[in-house]
């Protein structure tokens, strides 16, 4: 009974301590503006500079460039789209993920006009605006039209080196043992030339 009750309770600690971790865990997103090797500077999306150390438990990927014409039936992918007032969906940035990952179809960033699917290609049509994706997911489904000039990506494994001035990162970080706000895992995309 003694084992059984410390089972339980570190199965508790343990459950306790994953969910305060995931209420600590920091989402960032913009614009790197320096990189020293160690610690990353970023001006995020809302105009904050954030610094962010990089540890070499950091998971590093990477947005590599693909072709519309690489999307096949089968492949699973994020799409981030804007919602017109009729509820069509057109995408301005699709990726394409190795596996599954949290399938759904959501709000973006809070906002009704903007969409997130991660889903699995059904069907891909050619129309006469772009090509049509059907997605699939949780027994639900989406059309999705992909426009010429959407951002086309997969995640491929990242660099340090490709964390330069101007490059786009998406972040996930959180507090070390010190408080400083340390990285997790930072998918970074090159910038459009724009700071």
């Amino acid at each position: 009974m003694k084992n059984l009750c410390a089972g339980f309770f570190a199965g508790a600690l343990l459950f306790a301590s994953a969910a305060v971790d995931a209420q600590t865990a920091t989402r960032v997103r913009g614009t790197v503006s320096a990189f020293d090797g160690n610690v990353l500077s970023v001006k995020a999306r809302d105009g904050n500079d954030v610094a962010v150390h990089v540890g070499d438990k950091t998971v590093i990927v990477f947005t590599q460039p693909i072709a519309i014409g690489d999307i096949r039936p089968g492949d699973f992918l994020g799409i981030t789209s804007s919602k017109g007032a009729d509820g069509t969906l057109t995408a301005f940035e699709v990726r394409r993920f190795p596996k599954p990952l949290n399938p759904g179809h959501r709000p973006f960033d809070g906002r009704d006009d903007q969409t997130m699917t991660n889903a699995t290609v059904a069907a891909v049509v050619q129309g006469t605006k772009g090509r049509e994706l059907t997605l699939t997911y949780n027994g639900s489904s989406q059309k999705i039209l992909v426009p010429q000039g959407a951002s086309i990506s997969m995640l491929v494994p990242g660099e340090r080196s490709q964390l330069v001035p101007g490059a786009i990162v998406n972040l996930t970080a959180a507090p070390d043992a010190d408080g400083k706000l340390t990285a997790r895992r930072i998918q970074v995309s090159k910038g459009d030339g724009k700071r």
